[in-house]
């Protein structure tokens, strides 16, 4: 992308480059959240791509904490958090003046988290430059020396990183909305005041998949958001999974609106009311076609309503959602320009402008500014408010108490806590994903942030 106006300086030098390859011959290196790596090839021929030296490659790779990969190997079959690592170790490998690392810890589990803070840290000092972008406060305190504030486009304040800071900093990129977000979107209903005789719009009976799901219980009510909270691991992909008809049960039953239901397909889980927002924002959006496009989806793919498309009421629903959302369009005609918030909003946004039921949301917010995720907060409250069900699994445990009504905690594949909000702080979370008794000490790495990796079989 080509600036419409400003110069970038890099050593003193005016520089802009026309292509990723220029920018990196030029010393400037990029990683982003979702790695560059070509999935048909294998990790050898990636390198050679981008004219990687391999011994310094695998030099960087040890020390992030990859010592046994077989460079053989195609990226397609390897997990995420290797990938990242794996664009990570071979952007540091040429050793450029200026880094640029985008959200690129998002979902990484701990330990490959605290390597790579560790790394991004050991640079201070020296002649080369890191930019780390990061929706973790944590993450920046631990690392910079500053921070730059970015809202709609424009800088709104540097930030020093001394005693105070982050407060300063969510104040800056919230701006108005600030005003407008007290602890709790809306104080959450007693537990008995739900009627006794009310009907659950989704239900899990013992439900069981493969090797990680054995035995999945739960209710959610409309007018309700039920969290769900479990390490890496333990169970909660393959229940979303199951809920959006991406794969079906080896055992346990699934209900909606109390009445037992079989789904071969995610069109059959959309058929009986429920929808998916996915933390991939590529899994659920056609990332080369237009927000418009994006949006209206689900009303052409209805085949029994095909025929002639009211536009006039698809542009009016699709632009009530983009205003609901306060979508940013300026980026252009195509999804894949706009930012990852931007993104997930379009995806809500879709289901949004056909009326929601029930909402099956899988760690939404993953590596989305704070501003965005705060307006994700308000509107799933206010969708629980209308009469729907939405059903919120999230890797941050601070977001359980600003969204929820009471979460369930899944360990091992089986329900073994279910918190009200009023008592989910995350320390009392923590203790139930480690599935640890009462006394028992929380270890140094959940207390450093919101788990994610599975902890050793106990």
């Amino acid at each position: 992308v080509r600036p419409d106006s400003g110069r970038i300086i890099v050593g003193g030098r005016e520089r802009l480059a026309h292509s990723p390859a220029e920018a990196r011959r030029g010393g400037v290196v990029s990683v982003y959240q979702e790695p560059a790596l070509i999935p048909d090839l294998d990790i050898r021929s990636n390198l050679r791509l981008t004219q990687t030296p391999e011994a310094p490659f695998r030099d960087w790779l040890a020390e992030l904490g990859i010592d046994d990969l077989r460079l053989s190997e195609l990226a397609r079959d390897l997990p995420l958090a290797t990938l990242r690592i794996i664009d990570l170790a071979r952007s540091l490998a040429i050793e450029p003046d200026l880094l640029l690392l985008d959200e690129m810890t998002a979902a990484l589990p701990a330990n490959l988290t605290e390597r790579v803070l560790a790394v991004v840290d050991g640079h201070r000092g020296a002649d080369r430059s890191v930019i780390f972008i990061s929706h973790r406060m944590i993450e920046i305190a631990a690392v910079c020396d500053r921070a730059t504030v970015l809202r709609e486009g424009e800088t709104v304040g540097v930030v020093d990183m001394t005693d105070g800071a982050e407060e300063q900093i969510v104040e800056l990129m919230l701006g108005e909305i600030a005003q407008a977000l007290p602890a709790r979107a809306t104080p959450a209903p007693e537990g008995d005041a739900r009627p006794i005789d009310a009907t659950p719009r989704l239900s899990g009976r013992s439900l069981g998949a493969r090797r990680r799901l054995h035995d999945v219980s739960f209710d959610v009510f409309p007018g309700e958001v039920l969290g769900v909270v479990a390490l890496e691991g333990q169970g909660q992909d393959e229940m979303f999974d199951i809920l959006a008809g991406s794969s079906r049960p080896t055992g346990g039953e699934l209900l909606v609106d109390g009445v037992s239901v079989s789904f071969g397909h995610p069109a059959d889980a959309i058929q009986a009311g429920l929808v998916y927002v996915p933390a991939d924002r590529a899994e659920a959006l056609l990332m080369q076609r237009s927000v418009h496009e994006n949006i209206a989806l689900p009303f052409s793919a209805r085949i029994r309503t095909w025929g002639p498309i009211n536009l006039a009421d698809e542009r009016r629903k699709v632009n009530e959602s983009i205003a609901t959302l306060q979508i940013d369009t300026r980026a252009g005609g195509e999804v894949r320009q706009l930012s990852g918030g931007n993104q997930q909003k379009v995806t809500i946004a879709r289901w949004v402008a056909g009326g929601v039921r029930t909402m099956l949301c899988f760690d939404p917010t993953r590596g989305i500014d704070i501003r965005t995720k705060h307006q994700i907060y308000l509107l799933l409250r206010e969708l629980a408010d209308a009469g729907a069900a939405v059903l919120f699994y999230t890797s941050e445990l601070k977001e359980i108490q600003l969204v929820c009504d009471r979460t369930i905690v899944i360990f091992g594949g089986r329900v073994v806590s279910e918190v009200d909000a009023a008592d989910a702080d995350e320390r009392n979370l923590l203790r139930a994903a480690y599935h640890f008794d009462p006394g028992e000490a929380l270890p140094k790495a959940a207390l450093a942030g919101a788990p994610s990796e599975a902890p050793v079989d106990r």
